[in-house]
């Protein structure tokens, strides 16, 4: 297992399928404040609607069919992103389901945390840690599965 150190400023991705961007741009302005105070990313389209939305200074990549959600991903294994709030749709598939699953995967693989939904976002983010620096710990999944039990 190794460390890697959150800063009291976090770094934070913002994605949202469509059917759950007017849920999250909705979150964004209630929490604008907070999240004035830190870094965020996010997919294309969802990154300008926020931006223009709430005037928050929002760092773009790729939409998310397009590859934005692997770069999101290139970002949390490179120690670039602390968070994912990633509102998905439950109800629809999505045409890069594949890429959904490994952005997921990644944020498990690296210990950040992922807020679905609106409730676990609030909890998150009212939480005493996000103005703290915190340490992640990840495991090195090499060594573990060469373990017995």
């Amino acid at each position: 297992m190794f460390q890697v150190k959150m800063g009291k400023q976090k770094h934070i991705a913002l994605v949202a399928h469509d059917n759950r961007k007017k849920d999250l741009i909705e979150w964004v302005s209630n929490n604008r404040e907070i999240l004035s105070k830190h870094f965020l990313y996010a997919t294309g389209t969802t990154g300008s609607i926020i931006a223009k939305e709430t005037n928050l200074p929002v760092r773009r990549y790729k939409s998310g069919p397009l590859g934005g959600d692997q770069q999101i991903g290139a970002r949390i294994i490179e120690d670039d992103i602390d968070f994912l709030v990633f509102f998905w749709d439950p109800l629809e598939a999505q045409p890069h389901d594949p890429d959904v699953k490994a952005l997921l995967r990644i944020a498990v693989l690296y210990d950040i945390p992922v807020a679905s939904n609106v409730a676990t976002a609030d909890f998150i983010f009212s939480s005493p840690l996000m103005d703290k620096h915190y340490n992640r710990y990840i495991i090195d999944y090499g060594t573990r599965i060469k373990r017995k039990y």
